[in-house]
């Protein structure tokens, strides 16, 4: 076994568990608030299926999936106010198709790094509460604006 293949984890997380707090789904995808303490309103994009790539997708499903992480990229301006989104799609530790969508700000504890670097800094914890109450605000305005798509 290979180094690589030991990291992969033999029972899926995203197949057996919503993978954070579920805000709205349906039939081919889900969205998610992932919680992340110090990323408020980090949110994924889960396909429903056990797929590991984009291409595996037939061309409306990449349309739809698509549209959604755009919506929610909309969203999180909206509400959040981020300097940038980072949008993601990695699959190297868990190989099943999903999406990251990360409000970025400047000051954050990574900047201008990915999240999953090591830290540049501390965050001010004042900071980190006024935009958790900002993200606290997300799951209604995600629901509301994906049940328009």
């Amino acid at each position: 076994m290979s180094a690589a293949s030991a990291a992969v984890p033999t029972v899926c997380p995203l197949c057996a568990e919503p993978g954070g707090e579920l805000v709205w789904q349906d039939a081919q995808l889900r969205v998610i608030l992932a919680h992340e303490h110090e990323y408020p309103g980090f949110c994924r994009v889960v396909w429903q299926a056990h797929l590991a790539e984009l291409s595996d997708l037939d061309a409306a499903e990449q349309l739809h999936l698509m549209q959604v992480v755009i919506r929610v990229e909309q969203v999180l301006r909206e509400i959040m106010s981020p300097d940038k989104i980072n949008l993601a799609s990695l699959g190297n530790q868990v190989p099943h198709l999903h999406w990251h969508v990360i409000p970025r700000f400047a000051d954050d504890a990574h900047f201008p790094s990915p999240v999953w670097a090591p830290k540049r800094h501390t965050v001010d914890p004042a900071l980190l509460a006024t935009r958790a109450a900002r993200a606290a605000q997300l799951p209604e305005a995600l629901r509301q604006a994906l049940a328009r798509s």
